[in-house]
């Protein structure tokens, strides 16, 4: 089997190189070619066009920034289905809205190709250690054919239904990325304005039912040492709250905080934090507020009740 990778990033890098410690033979294109380069000496193959790799690749993963970019790789003239052989199976692990899943789909299967809809969950940390959540949309043949490949990258690897079903369960996911993230932000920066120690009350909300995962990931790795490098940039998760937030006006509901964190994520950008981790839409709320969420240089130590004396 050999398998095309088109998106060779933070995160497709990653996914070739786990693809190619397995033992697959993997055949790369990026846009830049530089990006790409550092994967030959791991082995993989560099093509200089998408229809090259596109007529060789039995099957042909996508992992890509935005919407417009997925339309392009797939539906160009020099694009993935007007050069892929038949009953190549194509894999796009980004995430787009439902119906550019679901009109891709359509004209694939118009070609004689399959395509999934795969977005992944999990960031870098995620690829490197083989524990990516995928979520699935498509032929469930064509998925059980790639399972092998799937197995490489992921540990929750679920199919959920027809083409566009992999791509509502990660825009759900992405609404609850968004407003956590908000929302963490906000906490942090009120119980920093209003006289706490940042350190000492993330700790206790990190025990507490007011935990998340976002709150752990950004203070954690991002926000209290003031380390904004991105596994995943602002730019990216706004646009994916604004897709998520089409779903849920789709589903009928009225009223609901994404249309928030839709804000929140654009005035990020407004600040040129585009390009920075998305724990960073925590500084606009920093300069509104005058305060900076970050350790102390001496910190006075965090005790336990277990060492609470009566």
């Amino acid at each position: 089997m050999k398998i095309g990778f088109i998106g060779t990033g933070v995160m497709g890098s990653r996914m070739v190189r786990r693809l190619l410690q397995a033992g697959f033979e993997v055949i790369v294109y990026n846009r830049s070619q530089q990006k790409a380069a550092a994967l030959v000496e791991h082995g993989a193959v560099l093509k200089d066009t998408i229809a090259s790799l596109a007529s060789q690749a039995d099957v042909i993963c996508t992992c890509l920034p935005m919407p417009a970019d997925v339309q392009a790789v797939y539906l160009g003239l020099d694009g993935i289905l007007a050069n892929s052989k038949q009953d190549t199976i194509c894999i796009d692990f980004t995430t787009v809205g439902v119906e550019t899943s679901r009109t891709i789909f359509a004209e694939a299967v118009s070609k004689g190709v399959s395509y999934l809809d795969a977005p992944v969950s999990g960031g870098p940390e995620g690829v490197e250690q083989g524990t990516l959540t995928i979520m699935i949309g498509g032929e469930k043949a064509a998925f059980e054919k790639i399972a092998p490949v799937l197995a490489v990258l992921g540990k929750t690897i679920q199919y959920l239904g027809p083409s566009g079903s992999g791509s509502i369960a990660k825009l759900i996911n992405q609404y609850l990325v968004a407003v956590h993230s908000v929302a963490a932000s906000e906490a942090m920066v009120a119980g920093k304005a209003l006289g706490l120690d940042s350190e000492q009350l993330y700790q206790l909300l990190k025990v507490s039912y007011g935990d998340s995962r976002m709150l752990q990931r950004h203070m954690d790795g991002f926000v209290l040492d003031r380390e904004f490098t991105p596994g995943g940039a602002v730019k990216y998760v706004h646009k994916d709250v604004v897709l998520a937030n089409q779903l849920f006006e789709q589903a009928g509901i009225e009223k609901f905080l994404g249309r928030f964190a839709e804000e929140s994520f654009a005035l990020a950008i407004d600040n040129g934090l585009g390009d920075l981790d998305m724990s960073a839409v925590i500084q606009p709320l920093e300069k509104e507020c005058g305060v900076v969420v970050r350790r102390e240089e001496n910190p006075e130590p965090i005790k336990s009740t277990s060492s609470i004396q009566p």
